[in-house]
């Protein structure tokens, strides 16, 4: 298969075999969609893009980690599928990620004390936890089901499922974060058992119009957690319960956060945008132990990718490092189905028409210092070569980490 041929996911079929990833805009506002959210994914349907992803949409009020989140409820369903809409207009289809944060919020954002698979104590947000009920879980099944049949009403194609990162699903999935005695902990199966009512329950409204895709873990990137054999038992049960396609991604948010991006965090870049000045002067002191570094390099998931593509016989999205053209057939030569992409579409919405149109070997203008993702917690995902007037310090620390990748 070729780049810029038609692909299918499920029922739904894509121009190319290129998606935007859902990597958080951080457009949002009151929880819903704004027109900076619109402009931007127009420009990327626009720009050549097979499907763009609108980025972490909460199934409820409890799985919200942001104000600048999506909470798909029926509400905002006229202002995305304005949205949608454009999408359609541009020629490219229209996604939603839904998810739930799990413990990765705070009381005042979510309506009441955290979530998550087990009781404890949340030190990145920070926060204390409170472990989930087995009636609770049912109902957060039935939430994400919901979820899908408004993303439907507000005219998207697609949804994804998000199972990674060290969300709710994940940290039901992953021994680090689950510690249950019940019949949802102890055994790989038992963990399973959440995200099994999840998918009976977005499969059936998904019904036989939409296309649904899971971004599951390939490992979660640190010791304790999840790691290859487990997480390809995970991928097997999922094509089992009838996902289309799966996302094959890594990491785990509040312990291995750069396993999931790679390259160097910009702590001062990071804290400098936080209100609360206490969270901004504790980063600072322990961030770069907080966050440590992971060595980025094109490609970076492809060899634990080989072995879901060798296991699993459903499409498979590769992420993580599509830089150019020639990374981009690479992976569709080693019989991945589609790409996806999210920091090369950020300073670059067109760089997908750019690898069509160019003659030589194109490759984005992502210099992967991280800017966009340190600010996209506190204001919009922006890259620094579009922000002007950076402070002095923003742009010290930029330089610093170039002259070290």
């Amino acid at each position: 298969m070729t780049l810029f041929t038609p692909g299918k996911i499920g029922p739904v079929e894509l121009r190319n075999r290129t998606i935007r990833s859902a990597a958080f805009e951080g457009m949002g506002r009151d929880n819903g969609p704004t027109e900076m959210l619109r402009d931007y994914h127009l420009s990327v349907a626009r720009g050549g893009v097979g499907m763009t992803t609108l980025a972490y949409a909460g199934i409820c009020r409890s799985a919200l980690s942001f104000d600048t989140q999506l909470w798909l409820r029926p509400e905002i369903v006229a202002p995305l599928r304005i949205i949608t809409d454009g999408i359609h207009a541009a020629g490219a289809k229209a996604s939603i990620q839904i998810g739930h944060c799990g413990n990765m919020t705070h009381i005042r954002t979510a309506g009441g004390i955290p979530v998550g698979a087990s009781s404890g104590f949340n030190l990145y947000s920070p926060t204390i936890v409170r472990g989930l009920k087995p009636a609770e879980l049912s109902e957060l099944a039935r939430s994400f089901g919901d979820a899908v049949r408004t993303a439907r009403d507000a005219g998207f194609d697609c949804i994804e499922v998000h199972a990674g990162h060290g969300y709710l699903i994940s940290q039901f999935l992953s021994p680090y974060t689950n510690r249950r005695r019940d019949e949802f902990g102890g055994s790989l199966d038992n963990r399973m058992r959440f995200m099994r009512m999840v998918m009976e329950e977005v499969m059936k409204a998904a019904g036989n119009d939409m296309g649904v895709l899971v971004k599951t873990n390939m490992r979660d990137g640190f010791k304790g957690g999840l790691e290859i054999d487990d997480c390809l038992t995970v991928a097997r049960e999922l094509q089992e319960l009838g996902a289309h396609a799966l996302v094959l991604s890594g990491g785990f948010v509040s312990k291995a956060p750069m396993y999931v991006m790679r390259g160097e965090m910009p702590i001062h870049s990071m804290t400098h945008y936080m209100n609360q000045w206490w969270l901004k002067y504790g980063v600072r002191a322990v961030g770069r132990w907080m966050i440590p570094s992971e060595p980025f390099k094109p490609l970076y998931f492809l060899e634990d990718a080989r072995r879901f593509r060798d296991a699993l016989s459903l499409p498979l999205v590769y992420v993580g490092g599509v830089v150019d053209r020639k990374g981009a057939d690479t992976v569709l030569a080693e019989g991945f189905d589609f790409i996806q992409m999210g920091r090369a579409l950020l300073r670059e919405p067109d760089f997908v028409n750019r690898m069509k149109e160019s003659e030589d070997n194109h490759h984005c203008g992502c210099d992967h210092v991280n800017y966009c993702i340190a600010r996209m917690y506190s204001r919009e995902m922006a890259c620094h070569k579009d922000c002007r007037d950076l402070p002095r310090a923003i742009l010290k620390e930029i330089e610093k980490i170039k002259s070290r990748g």
